[in-house]
């Protein structure tokens, strides 16, 4: 059965970076990444609650309908309220969250010195610091309560992320 993982944590977490790295061993999996998303969706994007919540209900909807036609997929995206992930978790049959759990400050580190963000806003916490709605910082970012996977990117290098991944998908 095609499973979906969504993959969430604060912007900096490393969300993109453990994605694309499973990805590499894992092709036969599909990324639907927010960002991604939001630039087509919204070009010009307020992130207002309507607007995430749009968004939010849309890449779920996308990733129910790709696993229905035989493919697997990961969600790269904060997803910072819990009722989007539980939505997910709802409707596709083999879901799992996978949190990966990174302090504030650590975030912010990793957000200031990254080259590429895939897609991302640039300067994220500095906007948040300016009154954006930034979660963790100016809207809350809801951890989730019983995800399968915990992967605590303060300590654990995106190889053994991957691995642990792996393990809790059964997928090597």
């Amino acid at each position: 059965m095609p499973k979906a993982v969504w993959i969430t944590g604060l912007p900096g977490s490393g969300k993109s970076t453990v994605a694309e790295a499973f990805r590499k061993r894992h092709p036969e999996f599909v990324i639907l990444r927010m960002d991604e998303l939001r630039k087509v969706v919204t070009p010009a994007p307020t992130y207002s609650e309507a607007e995430r919540e749009l968004l939010y209900r849309c890449i779920v909807y996308m990733a129910k309908t790709l696993t229905e036609l035989g493919h697997d997929v990961i969600i790269d995206a904060t997803g910072n309220m819990r009722r989007w992930r539980e939505l997910a978790r709802k409707l596709i049959p083999d879901f799992a969250e996978v949190y990966l759990k990174c302090s504030l400050s650590e975030c912010r580190r990793r957000e200031g010195l990254r080259r590429e963000t895939h897609a991302a806003p640039r300067k994220i916490y500095e906007k948040g610091e300016k009154g954006w709605p930034v979660p963790g910082v100016t809207v809350p970012y809801e951890e989730p309560l019983e995800p399968e996977v915990v992967i605590d990117t303060e300590v654990t290098d995106i190889g053994a992320a991957v691995g642990i991944l792996e393990e809790a998908l059964k997928c090597r």
